[in-house]
């Protein structure tokens, strides 16, 4: 208990610790809820006077100044508590804005694997939907302790001024309304935590679904999404439901246990009125006094709620801004440079978790050389090839390039020598230009016009009516597979990296298609040291060697025809894609 306790402290501190650059505004914000919070104080405290002077006085300037003065006071009033409504929510969004930036900006640097382990709809509420709740948690609880904190010490102050005594007597039950908000503050921070948990399913679903739109309705699979839908919508309906009824006892439960220093004040205070030992503006202005401070010390409590279900959101978020990245760069490590080329593998073993997918790979490609790599699916051949980026890091070995092992060199410097042209074309909601430039970004217009011709691409760009600026749309929803796989291939041209990976680069395209990419493949090969993961064998027969894996162990090695006459594992494949 007192553990979570500490937790959600330190959390929330940390959460505040995002609003400490916007310190002038909440300057600015507590200087306009001092003047609200006096107010308040101020209007109890002058009740009894104003009465006295009216009634008992028969003080007629006084009856009459006094709606002007009503007036004047709630303007200011009014001003003050926009200025402070304004600069407390400005500082909480623009603390919550950098708590998004931050939370992007590490998902940007975990490792790959992060990636896997997680679903892309929980990464993204946790970015936008918890960051939100937790925007909302800041801007309540500064408020509140500011604006409502203020407002509750000044009424307080009045009430203990005008009768200390009947000011025990309506406070000794507060503390009896502690121990319930403790209580469904605890229930609300843990439903508000499974609630955004299937914020994050509902997202998932979404994701999903939209980016599978296609396969669903081919197979007719429309009710079936929906019906999944509808029952994950539901378990979020039911954890809000909750969050709703705990909300919603909070301020009944504190209305009753306080309605008894109330009734209290009444008798007491009622009696020595009767009895003449308390005149009636001054028992007036005590009755004022407390009522209106039970408005702020409810808004509290509300803000107490709020916290809870911020630091509910905010533990789930900084459990991302925590976790350890798993590629990062060694404290001693260097630019590569321009790299020749030359990669090794030397006894190279990874293994997902507790399984092996690599072991005991030896392997080394000199500056030029094709390397295909085929073998069954499973074989480790995407996993070998990931390796080289860093995507992952060998579970036992080394991977070398220029004869240095790769993690003593910086990842960025390590990404700059390396082009990836991966199954997926992956395009931006972007032009035409900027996807091409997207791994070089300075380049000029006529750096990308000379790409997209290497890549067989410059011709059918041109017949769109806005040419290189045309909008491709999501993924590139607006291009046929075969462009949109010449768009990638002129993409890594451009960047003109010594090494390149291709996996599977034309397994989905049709023949016309695979024809016109293979030829901007070879454009795209030449002078560069080449990674081929291919399962059509016919497009790597010219390789200077291929390497046969399987179940992670390199079953055979060689070129095209020395390894059909070898008459193993790759002879099989080749007669099972050639057969007849």
């Amino acid at each position: 208990m007192s553990a979570a306790k500490d937790k959600g402290v330190t959390v929330f501190k940390r959460l505040l610790g995002y609003s400490r650059p916007y310190w002038w505004r909440i300057v600015i914000a507590a200087l306009a809820s001092v003047a609200v919070g006096g107010m308040d104080g101020a209007m109890a405290y002058l009740v009894e006077p104003v009465l006295r002077r009216i009634f008992s006085g028969q003080d007629t300037r006084i009856f009459v100044l006094l709606p002007f003065g009503i007036v004047v006071l709630y303007a200011v009033r009014g001003v003050c508590r926009y200025l402070n409504d304004f600069y407390i929510r400005s500082a909480g969004q623009l603390a919550v804005q950098d708590v998004r930036n931050d939370l992007y900006q590490k998902n940007m640097k975990l490792g790959l694997g992060y990636f896997t382990r997680h679903e892309t709809g929980t990464l993204m509420s946790r970015v936008v939907s918890d960051v939100s709740v937790m925007q909302e948690g800041v801007g309540s609880v500064i408020t509140g302790l500011f604006r409502d904190g203020l407002s509750a010490v000044s009424l307080l102050c009045v009430i203990f001024y005008r009768d200390w005594r009947l000011a025990l007597i309506s406070f000794i039950v507060i503390p009896l309304t502690v121990i319930p908000a403790q209580k469904i503050g605890k229930r609300i921070k843990g439903l508000a935590r499974h609630g955004q948990e299937k914020m994050g399913d509902l997202a998932s679903i979404l994701q999903e679904t939209f980016s599978g739109i296609k396969v669903i309705k081919a197979f007719g699979l429309e009710e079936r999404e929906v019906e999944k839908f509808k029952r994950c919508n539901r378990e979020f309906y039911f954890f809000t439901r909750k969050n709703i009824k705990y909300e919603g006892l909070s301020t009944p439960i504190m209305e009753f246990i306080t309605s008894f220093g109330i009734a209290g004040v009444i008798w007491v205070g009622g009696s020595n009125v009767m009895q003449g030992t308390k005149s009636a503006s001054e028992f007036f202005s005590f009755i004022t006094a407390m009522v209106l401070v039970f408005n702020p010390i409810k808004r509290l409590l509300a803000s107490y709620n709020n916290m809870q279900r911020s630091i509910g959101a905010a533990e789930r978020v900084f459990e991302v801004m925590d976790e350890e990245p798993s590629i990062v760069d060694a404290p001693d490590a260097r630019d590569l440079g321009k790299a020749s080329g030359e990669m090794e593998f030397r006894d190279v073993h990874f293994k997902y978790d507790d399984e092996y997918v690599l072991q005991g790979v030896n392997l080394r490609a000199r500056r030029g050389e094709v390397i295909a790599l085929v073998g069954p699916s499973g074989g480790g051949k995407t996993t070998l090839v990931s390796l080289i980026t860093r995507f992952y890091d060998p579970t036992q070995g080394a991977v070398l390039m220029d004869g240095v092992d790769i993690r003593k060199r910086t990842v960025k410097s390590l990404l700059e020598q390396v082009a990836l042209v991966d199954q997926e074309t992956i395009l931006f909601n972007d032009t035409i230009a900027n996807n091409i430039r997207y791994g070089k970004s300075l380049a000029s217009d006529a750096e990308v016009e000379s790409a997209a011709r290497a890549a067989f691409a410059h011709d059918f760009i041109v017949e769109f009516p806005d040419g290189y600026e045309t909008n491709i749309g999501d993924r590139g929803a607006r291009l046929s597979g075969g462009q949109r796989q010449r768009l990638c291939i002129a993409r890594a041209i451009l960047k003109d990296a010594p090494i390149l990976i291709l996996d599977e680069a034309t397994s989905a395209l049709d023949t016309e298609s695979e024809q016109m990419v293979q030829k901007a493949l070879n454009n795209l090969m030449a002078n560069r040291t080449t990674f081929v993961i291919a399962h059509r064998l016919s497009t790597i027969t010219h390789a200077d060697r291929i390497i046969v894996l399987e179940k992670g162990v390199v079953a055979e090695m060689g070129s095209h025809q020395a390894l059909l006459d070898n008459d193993g594992l790759y002879s099989r494949l080749h007669g099972m894609q050639f057969k007849g």
